[in-house]
């Protein structure tokens, strides 16, 4: 089913989006794979996966779909992407942020604030 959303905010969602997610599919696809990435994050109780994981999974799966073919759940996915990685870059630590927690969090979550 179609967001409904106006098409020009719909295009503002994705352009942030695409902004804050600097991360291809496929290096986060490897990224998942790291004990960085399994290492980081709130897992729900009665889940085995970090939120942030999940969210990871969720990500390649809307950047695999056309823009028409996205949803309206995809557009609530992608806006919580946004603000999770804005808030949490408003966070960053003090230093060389390489091998932190808070980096490895942000690139579960599609962000990796050292490229770019």
């Amino acid at each position: 089913m179609r967001p409904h959303r106006h098409p020009e905010e719909e295009l503002a969602i994705r352009r942030d989006f695409d902004a804050v997610v600097n991360m291809s599919p496929s290096t986060l696809e490897a990224w998942l794979e790291t004990e960085q990435s399994k290492a980081v994050g709130f897992t729900r109780r009665g889940e085995s996966e970090s939120v942030g994981r999940q969210s990871a999974r969720r990500i390649i799966e809307i950047r695999a779909r056309p823009p028409e073919d996205l949803t309206e759940a995809d557009y609530t996915h992608m806006k919580k992407v946004i603000g999770y990685a804005r808030r949490h870059l408003a966070q960053r630590p003090w230093g060389d942020v390489t091998h932190t927690r808070w980096r490895w969090s942000l690139m579960n979550w599609g962000h990796d604030p050292l490229v770019g």
